[in-house]
């Protein structure tokens, strides 16, 4: 008698992984448009169509619509019946209350990170290395992602989960802000390079008044552009 042949395994579990599952219709969309908005592929001012969204993610209509709904609440666009999602442009306003809030929150925790640990400051080294990277490399949006970084380790020090939390909430428009901002006046982008090795100065000396100084003068220019200041 012939022996048994062996039974047929699937590649995938020969292999043991497993195929790869793709996220839902309506967060494939919303993370399309959030990560175009936020990095200026789609520009304040734009308006965004059902139809072409749907094209561009290869989804229906029916998950587009979910998810505008929830970038709408976000803030990030404005929804008009049988016209489209108007990517809404960062304003002055906007900016002047993102800042006042960042000013309250950050020093704090860079008068509470002194005498700053030697972790913090090994996190907030790498940061700063990786934006002079992506400054070098002209990517612009990962350098934004790197400065908000570095202020978001300085924030996560002071071990206050609630500031944290709060912080957090500005994220997305942090990022936005960063990259419009860069793109405007890319002379911007050496001087916080220096500015964020001013604050990492100070904290390595244990000086906080010096460190809550750099960190206002760094924090407020943004104000000050969006006032028609340049300094």
């Amino acid at each position: 008698m012939p022996p048994a042949s062996a039974p047929t395994v699937p590649s995938r579990q020969r292999t043991g992984t497993a195929p790869t599952k793709q996220p839902p219709a309506a967060e494939r969309v919303y993370t399309h448009v959030k990560d175009a908005v936020l990095q200026r592929r789609y520009e304040g001012g734009m308006l965004l169509t059902e139809g072409e969204l749907a094209e561009a993610v290869g989804v229906s209509r029916t998950p587009v619509r979910e998810a505008l709904l929830r970038l709408e609440v976000e803030g990030l666009i404005k929804l008009y019946p049988k016209k489209g999602a108007l990517v809404l442009p960062v304003s002055a306003q906007e900016i002047a209350d993102v800042v006042e809030t960042r000013l309250l929150v950050e020093k704090h925790a860079a008068a509470k990170a002194v005498p700053a640990s030697k972790a913090l400051l090994a996190e907030l080294a790498e940061h700063l290395e990786t934006m002079q990277e992506q400054a070098a490399a002209g990517d612009l949006a990962a350098v934004s992602v790197a400065d908000r970084c570095f202020h978001a380790a300085l924030v996560r020090s002071a071990g206050n989960q609630i500031l944290d939390r709060l912080y957090e909430q500005l994220r997305d428009r942090q990022l936005r802000m960063g990259v419009a901002v860069m793109h405007a006046h890319p002379d911007r982008i050496a001087k916080n390079i220096t500015e964020h090795a001013e604050i990492l100065d100070a904290l390595r000396a244990g000086d906080a008044e010096a460190a809550t100084g750099a960190l206002h003068r760094h924090v407020s220019w943004v104000r000050n552009l969006a006032q028609g200041d340049d300094r």
